[in-house]
């Protein structure tokens, strides 16, 4: 059994300076374990957790409640935005 899984990490605006070296239009393939949670892919790749405002896991909202639960499968894309200022 394979212990990582593959899934799609993307960054939009201020968080984007968080992808790893290599990624591209905003997205990077990272690995994570398998059964990690959406926090946990956060807290890896170093989210200050107060900067990530909308959080979807394949297209789906995910509410700040659920990102602890919230567990990932080979091939999931995560989006992640920061808050948004300006009127």
């Amino acid at each position: 059994m394979n212990d990582k899984i593959s899934v799609t990490l993307k960054l939009y605006a201020s968080l984007g300076s968080y992808l790893p070296p290599g990624a591209a239009r905003n997205a990077a393939q990272v690995e994570t374990a398998p059964g990690a949670t959406i926090e946990q892919l956060l807290d890896a790749h170093h989210l200050p957790r107060e900067a990530c405002h909308l959080v979807l896991l394949n297209g789906v909202f995910q509410p700040r409640e659920r990102r602890a639960s919230a567990t990932l499968s080979e091939g999931d894309a995560v989006a992640v935005w920061p808050p948004v200022a300006g009127g």
